[in-house]
């Protein structure tokens, strides 16, 4: 790795925040820049030492370049050819504001100091919001340069100046400026933040854990790059509670003597996707089992190919793989757009990435797309580009899809979260009230910091209740957030559940599968696990849809839950700790996902997923006898009551035996309201009343 020949790796030239233009070879005549005797020899070391820095082009290099320049601009304040340099140099830093001093006394001291000092003179004044100075500038570059070089062959190794995309970008800053969006951008502070590059931060959709990439001192190898004189990358995890965010540690497991960086985390946490320029940029993927990062695996051909792949970003449903690649052609035959475009590759029933589909038009454009993040909501994408309509660099945008695969017209995100700056790798909590990225505002801790930003708006309460969230009974407690704020970025429709599994009788956290059934369409949309080691887990659930939830372990009966979410349901958390009881007799299961139509027996079409499991566990224990219990809640008289729960329960019976269950296996019984689980005096108890159970009478 630390002989790799990439000179730099990609995402560091993200992080300094700068579209590298080589300069211009500008030579210190030793002559004129000698003044006395005193202090010269030291001077000159210097300007070598700076010179030599100078001339490797990139911004590792200028920024050694800069401390050698400043010494020996010490001893000479007023070599033309030194301002030039220093104002350079300073473009690639964090105090770029300083840029524009030393360019324009380079300027008004020689003019003709070199060809580019206007085109750098307006990146100076671009970098700063000085939008009028900057186009003034370009312009001056556009007439005098570009109309003489077209007169003339272009020499050799000689840089392009993109002068007309960049009094674009000007001209969009301007207003974008005069419109700023409402937002406080903070930085996380030191436990996140060092003195050294850190960036590329990912998130759990509750904002629980935070990884990112940091260049600091105590990496793994403790080695600097050559390249750029940084440390090599590594991944650090902070994790937030009601203190805030905890020292960040090293990922020692994950990280190797070479670069190694962040690109994308699952919704809920467990799978991390990384980045190392092995040969050419290539996407990893490591899994959280309990404690432990498993090693990371390089992801299939499909995704990673000989040209570059960068940033990844998993759906909330775990079937598709957003990402970043320059290869010329998806795995379809369709052309790209230009540059860097976004791809989208589909989990298969093998469990590997289908060919790359390339997202197309509006999303991918002739200019680069990178840093694509899709929402835990499953319908908006966030990605930066460097398309028209942006202030610089790479702008942040998002788009919505309609559910049909169209996208919408991308929207900058708008100033002061876009600078004219590179702004790359934005990824946003489930709430969309708070996202995270990285920057090199003056007055951080480092070259480039990880910050919150906080969308703001007027408060308001969300509605709950059974019109918005039906869950059904459960023993467990349910906690809720209610609380919301208005983002001015975009109306989230998102229900995030989380919690812990557990052993009803040891407490102990229970590694279980949990599957996510659209009812409706009796459709597996995914499966994910609770972590062995806490039996932590987290899912997302976007609104629009009746979903059934069933966790499963072996040795234990399945726990099923309803979530019947409205589309017009606004971002919610709902905390449900889960107790899993081992197979034994008298053991109960409330089978939370069978639905009758009102006031008779027939069963509903939402009901076969839960009545399938329950086959499946009948087929596990091939020895279990079971009763199903039908219950109701207490309004109309016992006899009616009796009669239905009863007819009911003979239903799911019926069901069992269509499916190969023997009947010898199979009893039923209805309970009326005669065994209660909570009040009958409020909806939501009555709610739970109305229930259908099965409970095991033998089992070898």
């Amino acid at each position: 790795m630390k002989t790799n020949k990439i000179l730099i790796t990609f995402l560091i030239f993200l992080a300094i925040g700068f579209q590298s233009y080589s300069q211009v070879a500008v030579e210190i005549n030793k002559k004129e820049f000698k003044q006395s005797k005193n202090g010269y020899k030291e001077a000159m070391r210097s300007l070598k030492a700076a010179d030599t820095y100078y001339s490797l082009g990139h911004p590792g290099a200028y920024r050694m370049a800069l401390a050698e320049y400043l010494r020996a601009y010490e001893y000479n304040q007023y070599c033309p050819e030194l301002n030039y340099k220093i104002g350079a140099c300073y473009l690639y830093s964090t105090e770029k504001a300083k840029a524009i001093t030393f360019l324009e006394k380079a300027y008004k001291s020689k003019p003709g100091v070199a060809f580019d000092i206007h085109f750098l003179l307006g990146q100076a004044f671009q970098y700063n919001f000085k939008f009028d100075e900057a186009l003034t500038n370009y312009r001056s570059f556009k007439n005098e340069y570009l109309a003489s070089s077209s007169k003339k062959s272009k020499k050799k190794n000689e840089p392009e100046y993109d002068v007309d995309k960049k009094i674009k970008e000007c001209e969009a800053g301007k207003n974008l400026v005069k419109n700023p969006v409402r937002v406080f951008i903070d930085n996380l502070g030191p436990t996140v933040n060092s003195k050294y590059p850190d960036y590329g931060p990912v998130i759990t959709t509750d904002q629980s854990v935070l990884i990112f990439t940091s260049r600091r001192e105590g990496s793994t190898g403790e080695e600097i790059d050559p390249n750029d004189m940084l440390y090599y990358e590594d991944l650090y995890i902070s994790y937030n509670d009601e203190k805030g965010w905890s020292q960040a540690v090293n990922m020692r497991s994950l990280n190797t003597s070479g670069h190694d960086a962040t690109v994308g985390l699952s919704p809920d946490g467990q799978i991390l996707y990384t980045y190392k320029g092995v040969p050419d940029g290539t996407i990893f993927e490591s899994k959280l089992k309990g404690d432990n990062w498993s090693k990371p695996k390089e992801l299939g051909k499909n995704i990673n190919t000989k040209y570059h792949e960068t940033s990844a970003s998993i759906s909330y449903d775990g079937r598709k793989l957003y990402f970043v690649s320059e290869r010329p052609k998806d795995g379809f035959g369709n052309s790209s757009y230009g540059g860097k475009d976004i791809f989208v590759s589909e989990l298969q029933p093998n469990g590997n990435w289908g060919p790359a589909k390339n997202v197309g038009a509006p999303i991918n454009t002739k200019y680069d797309e990178e840093g694509v993040f899709m929402h835990p909501d499953g319908r908006t994408m966030y990605f930066s580009s460097k398309r028209d309509g942006g202030m610089g660099g790479y702008d942040i945008y998002y788009s919505e899809n309609d559910g049909a695969g169209n996208w919408s017209e991308p929207v900058n995100i708008g100033y002061p979260i876009n600078t004219p700056e590179d702004d790359v790798f934005f990824v946003v909590a489930g709430n969309a009230r708070y996202a995270y990225y990285s920057s090199s505002h003056e007055g951080g801790y480092g070259l480039q910091d990880i910050y919150r930003i906080t969308f703001l708006g007027p408060e308001k309460m969300m509605v709950m209740g059974g019109e918005d969230i039906l869950i059904a009974s459960s023993n467990a407690t349910i906690s809720q957030k209610v609380k919301q704020e208005v983002v001015e970025v975009k109306k989230v429709r998102l229900t995030i559940m989380k919690g812990t599994v557990t052993d009803a009788i040891s407490t102990a956290a229970v590694e279980a599968s949990i599957e996510i059934v659209d009812n409706e369409k009796n459709e597996l949309i995914s499966t994910l696990s609770s972590n062995s080691s806490t039996g932590k887990y987290l899912v997302s659930l976007p609104s629009g849809k009746d979903y059934g939830i069933a966790v499963k372990a072996d040795g234990y009966l399945f726990y099923s839950e309803n979530i019947n979410i409205p589309e017009a349901t606004d971002y919610q958390e709902v905390t449900k700790d889960i107790v899993l009881s081992k197979v034994g007799v008298g053991s109960k299961i409330v089978l939370k996902n069978i639905f009758f139509d009102y006031g008779k027996e027939t069963l509903r079409t939402t009901s076969f997923p839960e009545l399938d499991r329950l086959v499946a566990l009948l087929n596990s224990y091939p020895s279990m006898t079971i009763e199903i219990g039908g219950h109701t809640d207490s309004h109309g008289s016992l006899k009616l009551n009796t009669d239905l729960s009863e007819a009911r329960a003979k239903s799911v019976v019926d069901y069992l035996v269509d499916k190969g269950i023997s009947k010898t296996r199979l009893s039923y019984k209805g309970y009326a309201y005669l065994q209660p689980i909570a009040s009958n005096d409020t909806d939501d108890g009555r709610q739970q009343n109305r229930r259908v159970e099965f409970k095991v009478l033998s089992v070898k």
